[in-house]
């Protein structure tokens, strides 16, 4: 079972997943939940507490990097776990998505929040 967590800060947008993402019911919700951020201007998808990750996980994790692509968006992919991160290395498919690094994440949730101080 997949487990989504999403925060909204500014035009950014965490999506946490846990669990498995191994068929395709849970991967048609990531799908809904992610294609709803149409606003956003960055989706950090944290995939550090998924720990399964099948075909129809990774196809749609595929499909929702060229959404983002035909949206604007940016995907950032957020410390895979070691599972998740051999499955997109056996796909050849990691080089396809933006890893963020923590400093990364910190620095834009950061800029963000002093959006927010700024506007206040």
């Amino acid at each position: 079972m997949l487990d989504i967590n999403i925060d909204k800060i500014g035009d950014a947008t965490i999506v946490e997943c846990g669990g498995k993402l191994d068929n395709k019911e849970d991967a048609f919700r990531l799908r809904e939940a992610i294609t709803k951020e149409t606003n956003a201007k960055i989706v950090v998808l944290d995939l550090s507490e998924l720990y399964a990750l099948e075909n129809s996980g990774l196809g749609m994790l595929i499909f929702l990097q060229r959404w983002s692509l035909d949206h604007n968006i940016r995907l950032k992919v957020f410390n895979p776990s070691r599972s998740v991160r051999e499955r997109l290395e056996l796909a050849s498919v990691m080089s396809d998505f933006e890893i963020a690094s923590l400093p990364e994440v910190i620095a834009l949730l950061g800029r963000t929040e002093h959006s927010y101080q700024l506007a206040a």
